[in-house]
């Protein structure tokens, strides 16, 4: 159940980079970067909880319990991607990392990670 939920969980890293390139070249530009963030977020988290809807068969968590367990092990992989590819592969400070999680600034990112701990088990509820 693991290994398949890391595989999804490819699959959203591949469309969040995909998510951050568009924000950078093209909505930062046009609507500035709060916006841009703001924006990208809702995407980001709507892509999260479309992929956890349609997989969460394949996936076959055996019970709530077990789809929050997913929902955890997607946040911890999501963590170690941001932190870790984010600092040592695309070279980006670690304060401007921590910056996206300061709410008080309009940086709301914590969403992504609230849809990847939650959808699996939203998504269990709905789709049983």
């Amino acid at each position: 159940m693991y290994y398949r939920a890391a595989l999804v969980w490819v699959l959203i890293a591949i469309v969040a980079v995909a998510n951050g390139a568009v924000r950078e070249k093209l909505l930062n530009r046009w609507l500035g970067p709060g916006a841009g963030h703001v924006i990208a977020t809702a995407v980001l988290s709507a892509v999260v909880l479309l992929f956890a809807w349609l997989t969460i068969g394949w996936l076959a968590p055996g019970s709530p319990g077990e789809a929050l367990r997913l929902g955890a092990w997607w946040v911890v992989l999501t963590l170690g991607f941001e932190f870790l590819a984010g600092h040592y592969v695309f070279g980006n400070p670690w304060r401007h990392l921590l910056a996206d999680y300061d709410v008080r600034h309009g940086r709301v990112w914590v969403v992504v990670l609230l849809a990847a701990l939650l959808g699996p088990l939203l998504a269990r509820q709905v789709h049983p």
